[in-house]
């Protein structure tokens, strides 16, 4: 197989075996572009041909402008890696024909005495024409020696059919643990978008019964909450039952697993890469001290409890703190670059015309980018009260209880993220981070990207500081004492 790359420096490449494509040194073929995923895709030989296969990439593998997750190369195929990625080139190579050598035919070899003698007793009683007449004694040693190998034929025929079977029963076993794998794998992922289903129903019952008010809607929430607590143990039983954080994971990457189930999104659905991803932020809060300023920041002043409370409260994970450590570095004065829509201002970055519709009052130098003492995005209390309005309201709507989905949506604008939402069925199994990011990667800024895991790193890190490296502990510990 003949590979040639298309990229700021053309290479020339050929293997015999299965490789991997992709960024980090480990694949046989590393091509460091960002457009390429660490394990982008796989070429193998099978039924008679090459085969690309797309690691479930975020980019994806095209061919003619198409997006493929399978395609046989034939003799000769180009495809990209990504929509922008380099071009690949593949030939599969017919080996040359070898000449044929003239081996000289070897004598006979020359047996001495005695070995001329055994080959002659071999032939006459053993292997030579056994129904042509002999002696008495010839037959009763051809009869001996015909019994003889019977008994090896059975006891060996056994041997053999034992192996047979043990092999099939292993294999057998091996295919039923995995389709049982599988099988419990689907039905924890059902169960788990039910429970995000419920917790879609919930929270539009929630926003329902705020505004009109009412016993009625309130016990219904109730047993809402009830039947998701039961759904979540059953959950619970399932992952235990897979063994998903027993398997070999270390403390950081159960800690990833986690925080994404935390934020709404299903551990059992992560793409293979995602975990590195994060890390690699995870890394770049440890390369400044960015992280520990805004922390000791939020801890002096208090925010850390109201902000977690507030979200609580309204039925809402509390790592949402870490969106407005993104957002400001949980400075309240702040104020952001101008925008069309004027400039963001506060702890939680709000425009002029969001804040005002979550009751947040503009004040009279909103047009410039100093403080304020009549805006009410300056009061960081009155702020977050707005700001866990605002979450809620994207959560129980076109985020389908994804908050990895409301990340998005609050760095690149609601209606934006919401037509591409909008053109993807109404479920969160179906409209999910994974999903989403999986059909439309392509057209995600960069910015909102990297929003959206850097909060979700934070969120890691916050879980267990000090084993990353930070010289504190968890700034939301107090909830484990509610």
């Amino acid at each position: 197989m003949r590979v040639g790359i298309a990229d700021a420096a053309p290479r020339d490449y050929s293997f015999t075996q299965t490789f991997r494509i992709g960024r980090v040194a480990e694949c046989e073929l590393c091509i460091e572009d960002p457009h390429v995923s660490r394990q982008h895709a796989t070429v193998a030989f099978a039924n008679g041909q090459w085969w690309v296969q797309d690691n479930n990439s975020a980019n994806g593998v095209w061919v003619d402008g198409q997006r493929v997750q399978t395609v046989a190369i034939g003799q000769k195929i180009s495809f990209r890696l990504g929509v922008q990625g380099p071009w690949v080139m593949m030939a599969v190579e017919t080996p040359a024909p070898q000449p044929q050598v003239q081996v000289p035919a070897q004598p006979e070899p020359v047996m001495g005495g005695e070995t001329r003698m055994i080959a002659s007793y071999t032939d006459k009683y053993l292997t030579g024409n056994t129904d042509a007449p002999a002696g008495e004694r010839t037959m009763m040693i051809r009869k001996a020696f015909t019994q003889v190998q019977k008994k090896q034929k059975r006891k060996y025929g056994w041997v053999v059919g034992g192996l047979v079977f043990l092999l099939l029963g292993v294999g057998g076993f091996a295919w039923y643990r995995d389709q049982q794998v599988r099988k419990q794998t689907a039905m924890a992922q059902e169960l788990f978008y039910s429970m995000k289903s419920m917790d879609v129903d919930i929270a539009n019952v929630e926003r329902l019964v705020a505004e009109t008010g009412g016993a009625q809607g309130a016990e219904q929430i109730r047993k809402f909450r009830e039947r998701r607590t039961a759904m979540e143990g059953q959950y619970d039983k399932f992952l235990s039952g897979l063994k998903i954080y027993d398997q070999k994971l270390s403390e950081e990457d159960r800690l990833i697993l986690r925080m994404a189930r935390v934020f709404g999104e299903c551990e059992l659905a992560a793409p293979p890469e995602f975990i590195a991803e994060v890390k690699s932020y995870i890394a770049k809060w440890q390369s400044s001290s960015r992280y520990k300023t805004a922390v000791d920041r939020a801890i002096t002043n208090g925010y850390n409890v109201r902000i977690a409370k507030e979200f609580l409260d309204r039925g809402l994970p509390p790592q949402f703190f870490y969106l407005a450590m993104q957002e400001s570095n949980f400075e309240p004065l702040i104020s952001g670059p101008m925008t069309y829509m004027g400039h963001a201002k506060g702890m939680w970055q709000f425009i002029p015309e969001t804040g005002q519709k979550y009751g947040l009052k503009t004040g009279p130098l909103f047009e410039f980018p100093r403080p304020d003492p009549g805006d009410d995005r300056h009061n960081w209390e009155k702020a977050t009260v707005a700001a866990s309005k605002y979450i809620k309201d994207i959560y129980s709507t076109d985020a389908q209880a994804s908050g990895l989905l409301v990340m998005a949506s609050y760095n690149w604008g609601e209606h934006r993220i919401i037509k591409l939402l909008q053109t993807m069925p109404a479920n969160p199994k179906e409209r999910n981070f994974w999903q989403v990011l999986a059909k439309y990667k392509d057209k995600w800024p960069q910015e909102t990207y990297d929003y959206v895991y850097y909060i979700f790193s934070a969120a890691v890190i916050g879980e267990n500081p000090r084993l990353f490296g930070f010289p504190f502990d968890n700034p939301l510990a107090h909830l484990e004492k509610r």
